[in-house]
């Protein structure tokens, strides 16, 4: 049996992960990325884009609940949400375990990554095919430029911040989400990892202070993301995202109250990230 590994091209990582590989099930590219799907002894099945691990079936859902539940356990009753990204679904199973969410927006521009799930990875695309879900792939800058609604939460689940992804890192789209927002919703976008990218971090949180009344950071533990102390970069107008409003929805394998309040930096630690020219904590 040949000896294959993946090495992960990781853009911003001073490391490589290298991953063995049992099979390589599928292999494709569309107008935006290189698609493969792999399968891994530890991990089981492993999507790739360009060369960059997304997701594993073994530890998805640290990384799709924490996006998801911790900003819409800080309401009473989130009716819509809008994410960006997550084309394979993760994230909006995630949300959709929430009653009172009454439409859930999917904006990913590529609409590969959902066939790719659909097939490949059923138990994260899972929600895919829900009522409450309006599909809308299109480039998500351009989406909440446009929308002339509002809604409880905007959830940026994107690949790097490089390439097509880099719309979704900019005062401007900031602003639009303020906009669709109002006073009580919440944003939150991937902001990397406290370990390798902490001047990206910064520059993440600096932005969103432009746009929203305040900024907060929290994280999560991923085995398969560079640096593997990962962080989620918060903006609110009022909301306050550190306290959870209700209980837990079930299931999640996770996501707790207890894991709610314990996932954002202490006050100290935020202070050190947002040292200027600080370049690891």
């Amino acid at each position: 049996m040949a000896d294959i590994r993946l090495f992960e091209k990781d853009p911003y990582a001073p490391i490589r992960y290298v991953y063995e590989i049992d099979q390589v099930l599928y292999r494709g590219k569309s107008a935006f990325q290189e698609f493969a799907v792999v399968t891994n002894p530890y991990f089981g099945r492993m999507l790739v884009l360009d060369g960059v691990v997304q997701f594993t079936e073994r530890d998805e859902f640290y990384y799709h609940e924490m996006m998801a539940h911790v900003a819409l356990h800080a309401m009473e009753s989130p009716r819509t949400v809008v994410v960006i990204g997550g084309g394979d679904g993760g994230v909006i199973r995630e949300v959709l375990k929430h009653p009172t969410v009454e439409k859930a927006y999917l904006v990913d521009i590529d609409t590969e990554v959902s066939r790719v799930s659909r097939e490949f990875f059923p138990t994260v695309g899972s929600a895919l095919s829900d009522p409450r879900l309006v599909d809308s792939p299109m480039d998500g800058a351009a989406f909440l430029d446009g929308f002339d609604g509002t809604a409880d939460a905007v959830l940026v689940d994107s690949t790097d911040i490089v390439g097509h992804a880099r719309s979704l890192f900019t005062p401007e789209f900031y602003e639009s989400a303020r906009r669709v927002l109002g006073d009580r919703g919440l944003f939150v976008t991937l902001s990397e990892s406290l370990h390798f990218h902490l001047p990206m971090v910064r520059e993440v949180q600096k932005t969103l202070k432009k746009a929203f009344k305040t900024a907060d950071l929290y994280t999560a533990p991923l085995a398969t993301y560079a640096g593997n102390w990962w962080c989620f970069a918060v903006g609110s107008n009022g909301a306050d995202i550190r306290k959870p409003a209700r209980k837990p929805v079930t299931p999640t394998r996770y996501y707790c109250a207890e894991v709610h309040q314990t996932c954002f930096l202490p006050r100290f630690l935020y202070d050190r990230v947002m040292e200027e020219g600080r370049e690891s904590l």
